[in-house]
Formats: structure tokens, sequence, C-alpha cells
């Protein structure tokens, strides 16, 4: 009988090691300002959890963690990336980061120079990237070109995968279709413009989670 109970706990430790651990979902991080907050929108209608359920319905193990913060340009995430990843401990970062700098003014060398700051710090320990651009329509066609052009060059040094602008699924839209889509604010995306920016992003966020599986 003693000798029994000096294997039994032999025994269960040998029973927990065959036992099969399930992998953790994948984390990944949602680095932006409000459009990535969710602002002005109930919590269900945000960026995060529409994509979240997108990817959910789709089979996907994966989490997706809210970093916006509302307000914050490219200089301000270029102070808070590090603290962030440190705290959410993701596998993969996405960052949607720009439309703030545009309405304040900032020049897109200032605001690629930032994003250069943020992806170099988001992709510490070969964390795979995407980056999300953004534009507006009310800008001339010269200052356009100069903000399309910042997010395909720093995606491509960064190795990120690139949706060069959140709002291109609401200007596909005929017409003026796209104010339809947006908050009273005509700044925000409404719930069913956030749909619509989901259909969109969501592919690019399964090309991420392939990414981030190779070396798990």
């Amino acid at each position: 009988m003693h000798q029994m109970m000096l294997k039994a706990p032999a025994l269960f430790a040998l029973l927990l090691a065959a036992t099969p651990v399930a992998a953790e979902p994948l984390r990944i991080l949602a680095f932006g300002d409000s459009l990535t907050e969710g602002y002005g929108l109930l919590p269900k209608d945000g960026l995060v959890p529409q994509l979240q359920n997108w990817l959910t319905a789709r089979g996907h193990d994966v989490v997706v963690l809210n970093g916006g913060l509302s307000g914050d340009t490219t200089a301000g995430g270029r102070v808070r990336i590090g603290y962030s990843v440190a705290r959410h401990k993701p596998d993969a970062v996405i960052v949607e980061l720009g439309g703030n700098d545009l309405l304040l003014g900032f020049t897109p060398r200032s605001v690629e120079n930032n994003l250069d700051s943020i992806l170099d710090q988001a992709g510490k320990g070969e964390k795979p990237l995407l980056l999300v651009g953004i534009a507006s329509p009310e800008l001339s066609a010269d200052q356009q070109r100069a903000w399309a052009e910042i997010w395909p060059r720093v995606a491509a040094r960064h190795d990120a995968l690139l949706m060069p602008n959140l709002y291109q699924p609401l200007f596909d839209l005929p017409g003026d279709g796209y104010l339809a889509m947006l908050q009273e604010d005509r700044l925000h995306a409404s719930a069913a413009g956030v749909h619509l920016i989901v259909e969109s992003l969501g592919p690019k966020v399964e090309e991420l989670i392939a990414r981030a599986e190779v070396p798990r």
C-alpha cells in the first residue's frame, strides 16, 4: 500500500505529460487611433469587435486586441507602441495611424518617419505586420499623391502587409455614397461603414494570420 502511494504522484505526472496541451489563440494587436478604438459606436459595432466576429466566423482561433486611442497621431503612437506590445504580448500587429496627422496638417515626411519607428518597434522578434493607410477625398491631387505614396514605401521597408486606405471600401461606393457610411461628424465610419471596411480588411488579416502561424 505504501509503495502504491509513492508511485501515485509519479503516475499522475506521467498522465499530465501525456495529455495534449491546447494551442493558445493567436494574439493580434490592432494598434491605432479612434478608427481602431471604435469612437462613437456601441462596443459591439467597433472595428475590433466586428473584425473579431468576422475572423471567428471563418474558423480562425484568434484574439484581436484593441490598441486604439482616440486622437492619437503617429508621433503619439511612436511613444506608446513599445508599452502596448509589452502589455498585450501579440503574435502579430496591425498598425492603423495617420488620420489625425492628416487632419492636423502634419507633413507626409514626419508621418513616414514616425511609422518607420512604430513598425521597427512592433516588428521586434520577427512579428508579422499589417500596415493600414488612410486618405481623404478632400485633399488636392498633389496632396493625395504625397500621402498615398507613404504606405507602400513604409510597408516595403518592413516587409509588412499593406492595406493602402482603410476607407477605400467606402470611397468605392458610387457618387457621395460614402457619406452615408459615416457618423454625423463625417469623419468616423458608422457601424454599417465598419462592416464594409471589415469585409475588405478581413482577407488582409487572414494573410497576417498565415504569416504568424508559420513559426508556431
